[in-house]
């Protein structure tokens, strides 16, 4: 028995000469497959109805109208607040040596900047006592 060449596996590893699948540069099949790049993009220009959700913060904010050219501003002060918010996450996240953002990489990275969200940080935190059997004991809980 001839000795067998080692391989990774994979998909690749189960072609046998001669055999043509997938996209190919020259359409023999030996140059191997065309890299697809990937087109880098603004990610805000993917909420295509971004109108609503600028209108509905306006809203809570108490604007009655809203003239079409405030969305790129609006937009363009989102981008400027989600940069200031995420470089600090992600600082976080690398003095953690973790790979995920985590809720409370935002809620310091918001106290760090002076805008806390509250009810999330530990000194004003209250957790309920009980839990749902005596909160529905006691009529609390309307479902």
């Amino acid at each position: 028995m001839p000795p067998m060449v080692p391989h990774r596996g994979g998909p690749s590893g189960l072609k046998r000469p001669g055999m043509v699948s997938g996209k190919t540069i020259f359409g023999a099949g030996k140059a191997g497959g065309k890299r697809h790049r990937k087109i880098i993009k603004d990610n805000i220009r993917g909420i295509t109805d971004y109108s609503l959700v600028y209108s509905r913060l306006a809203r809570r904010g108490g604007v009655k109208r809203i003239s079409a050219s405030i969305y790129n501003d609006v937009r363009g002060a989102l981008m400027d607040r989600l940069r200031l918010i995420l470089r600090d996450c992600v600082t976080y996240c690398e003095y953690r040596q973790a790979k995920t953002i985590t809720v409370y990489d935002v809620i310091h990275s918001l106290k760090r900047i002076g805008r806390p969200v509250y009810g999330f940080d530990p000194e004003t935190f209250q957790p309920q006592k009980g839990g749902l059997k005596n909160r529905v004991a006691a009529g609390q809980d309307h479902d």
